[in-house]
Parts: structure tokens; C-alpha cells; sequence
């Protein structure tokens, strides 16, 4: 019968805290980027569509309200993509950081792998929300399939933080 795995939450150290800090930081530049690029992106392919019926012939190729309606389309399909995946993602990350809290979970060890190319060794884990961890080789040498290692992630992102 299989034991049932413990799941626990501690306060999250100075440098996690800070890791977290950096990774929201980085993904909110790379929203904004993105989001940039994509307002650019809804008026410039209008423009780019209205010259090529130019070229084609067509008569009031550079409709004005042809533009703005599929600007706007553009302009809102983006604003909802970054939206979603604002909530999805970064939103999490600046929850885990304001609740200052991780998860850790025992898991048991299913296999163990070394990828041999890369030099690096890595265990299968039981845990819900990761299916492997990378290890160093003593600890890979050191536990076996069926042993305990502990996981721990940032409590309501699920960014891996480490193992012990």
C-alpha cells in the first residue's frame, strides 16, 4: 500500500524571494515588448494589406474604415492574449512573491536517468507538479529508485525552486 506523499509550505528564503522577484521583473519586460510589438504589428499589417489591393487594382484600397476595423480586431485579439496570459503566468509569480511562501513535497524517486551528452543526471518523480528534477552526480550515485527526495516550489506559481 503506498504511503501518502507529505506536502508542507515554509517561508521563502531572501535569495528565492529574490529569484522570484527577478523572474517577475524579466517577464513583465518581456510582456511589455510583445505587447509592443504586437500594436505595432495591428496598424502596420492593415497599412501592408491596404497597398497590396493597391497594387492589385482595387478601387478605395486604403479604406479608412476597412483600416480601423481590422486594426481594431488586431489591437483587441492582441490585448486579450497578453491578458490571458498575464493572469495565466505572471500574476501567479507576483502571488507567490506578495504570500512570500513555498511549497515542499516528499517524493519518491520512479527512475533515475543520466543523459550522457549532456553530462547531466536526473530523477523521475511521484510529485504532481514536476516530473523530473536535475541532480548532481553524488546525488545521483547516492539515492535509488523508491527513495524520498524533497521538492520545493514557490506556493502559487509552481516555480521550482530545488530539491533536498
Amino acid at each position: 500500500m503506498p504511503e501518502e506523499l507529505v506536502i508542507y509550505t515554509e517561508p521563502l528564503e531572501a535569495e528565492e524571494l529574490q529569484f522570484l522577484e527577478k523572474k517577475a521583473a524579466t517577464d513583465r519586460s518581456n510582456y511589455y515588448k510583445v505587447f509592443q510589438w504586437l500594436m505595432v504589428g495591428s496598424f502596420v499589417i492593415p497599412y501592408a494589406g491596404a497597398w497590396y489591393r493597391a497594387a492589385d487594382g482595387v478601387e478605395n484600397a486604403f479604406s479608412p474604415t476597412r483600416f480601423f476595423a481590422v486594426a481594431g480586431v488586431l489591437v483587441t485579439l492582441s490585448s486579450v492574449s497578453i491578458y490571458i496570459t498575464y493572469r495565466t503566468y505572471l500574476r501567479k509569480v507576483r502571488m507567490a512573491i506578495r504570500a512570500k511562501t513555498k511549497t515542499i513535497e516528499k517524493s519518491r524517486i520512479t527512475k533515475k536517468v543520466n543523459v550522457a551528452s549532456n553530462g547531466t543526471f536526473h530523477f523521475y518523480i511521484d510529485s504532481k507538479y514536476k516530473l523530473s528534477v536535475e541532480v548532481s552526480q553524488g546525488d545521483y550515485l547516492l539515492m535509488n529508485e523508491g527513495d524520498e527526495v524533497s521538492i520545493e516550489y514557490a506556493t502559487h506559481s509552481k516555480e521550482y525552486l530545488g530539491y533536498f
